[in-house]
């Protein structure tokens, strides 16, 4: 039934969406064309996720077809609401022909008045400007990489601390990579900042930890700062979301999945925390498993800070920004930065700094993406490293954070 029901939807579209071709050229062949187009890709998006194998997951075949679907369903959803919009006026202009009776001269009467050419152009005018803005993040935009600074103020910073530089990376997502030099302009990116300590807050992979092995050399590439690199796991770390044949299977890969942190130097904190010291004086990092409202609930800020004193500066590491808006954020413990990732800000949306911040995961997520303070805790909310799910990115650049952090002068 919920396949009938999509394909009857998108049979609507499309013939929406052909009326408007039909409108403003009677050319057959630029007609048909677009028919065979058309079937073509929706043929094909419907043979590869047909054939999807769950014990498998997500694979380039199926982001190439979510871009295929994306970048053709998009544009003519835009085609749908004007030309739907032109039958509602057409409907009620044809009712008052009828009513008034003022088309009758002496032949049959033509109640519906004929689509405006007009109409069409500016629908397909309008449908060009999505169509173009995916193509583009499918070819350009998803390695649009973005470095973006934060100075932040704390009146209990320990003084050694005082300018003390973190790079945060977030949702690597090996799985769906395709051009290896891109990668390496964005790890020479990382390389370029001035940092004291590197953080990951997860999500190395889509499903399998394999999808890592062709990238072990790249990103091992990514320098070690003076006070090392630290990471976390996200949602997509455990495996959750393929069919394994053994539970035996599932947990060799969550093993091979923490080991490949250790294969590009990075330290993997579950549940755990460590101390970063400077001139006798230290801040704590600590790290959770995955810790989700709507995801895996793995994550234990209690264990996860043992160690920890409650006066001790604290830099928290948490995929998911929601275990900060329901659990962190009001604990009594009081956790100075939180760093997670996670949305990726759905990858679509438009931003422009001091002016507009919007994407439609904001009716999702309240907190979604960059820098966030309550209560005199901040969150930042990395857009991401990487993509999943669409092989693109539309206004939401994949991000490289840099955070500096200050002893606030209480007398300035």
């Amino acid at each position: 039934m919920r396949w009938i029901i999509l394909i009857s939807l998108y049979v609507i579209i499309e013939i929406y969406a052909y009326q408007a071709i039909k409108t403003i050229t009677k050319n057959q062949i630029i007609q048909i064309g677009y028919l065979v187009l058309s079937l073509a890709i929706i043929g094909y998006v419907i043979f590869i996720f047909a054939n999807y194998d769950r014990s498998v997951g997500p694979t380039k075949y199926t982001l190439r077809a979510s871009g295929f679907l994306f970048a053709t369903l998009v544009p003519k959803l835009i085609l749908v609401l004007f030309m739907f919009g032109e039958d509602i006026v057409r409907v009620c202009v044809a009712g008052y022909n009828y009513l008034s009776n003022t088309f009758f001269q002496g032949k049959a009467p033509q109640y519906m008045p004929d689509r405006r050419t007009f109409v069409s152009q500016l629908a397909l005018g309008v449908a060009a400007i999505p169509f173009a803005g995916l193509l583009h993040g499918i070819f350009w935009g998803k390695y649009n990489y973005k470095v973006i600074t934060h100075v932040l103020d704390f009146d209990d910073l320990p003084d050694a601390f005082d300018g003390y530089r973190i790079l945060q990376i977030s949702d690597i997502h090996s799985g769906s990579f395709d051009e290896k030099g891109k990668i390496e302009y964005a790890i020479d990116l990382i390389n370029q900042q001035e940092m004291d300590l590197l953080l990951f807050t997860g999500d190395i992979v889509n499903t399998v930890a394999e999808e890592m092995d062709d990238w072990i050399d790249v990103f091992k590439k990514i320098k070690t700062p003076k006070h090392g690199k630290f990471s976390v796991l996200g949602n997509h770390d455990y495996g959750e979301y393929v069919t394994w044949e053994t539970q035996e299977a599932k947990d060799a890969n969550f093993e091979a999945i923490k080991e490949v942190h250790q294969k590009i130097d990075f330290r993997l904190l579950l549940n755990e925390s460590v101390f970063v010291e400077k001139d006798n004086e230290r801040i704590a990092v600590i790290g959770v498993e995955n810790w989700g409202h709507n995801f895996k609930k793995a994550g234990d800020l209690t264990k996860a800070s043992e160690q920890v004193e409650k006066e001790d500066f604290k830099i928290l590491l948490s995929h998911d920004p929601s275990h900060w808006e329901y659990e962190v954020k009001r604990h009594e413990d009081h956790y100075h930065l939180t760093l997670s990732g996670h949305t990726h800000g759905f990858q679509f949306g438009i931003e422009i700094p001091g002016f507009v911040k919007w994407s439609p995961v904001k009716y999702v997520y309240k907190q979604w993406a960059g820098m966030y303070t309550e209560m005199g805790r901040y969150l930042n909310v990395n857009r991401g490293f990487g993509f999943h799910a669409f092989p693109g990115r539309v206004g939401i650049w994949p991000e490289i954070t840099v955070i500096e952090l200050r002893k606030k002068n209480p007398t300035a």
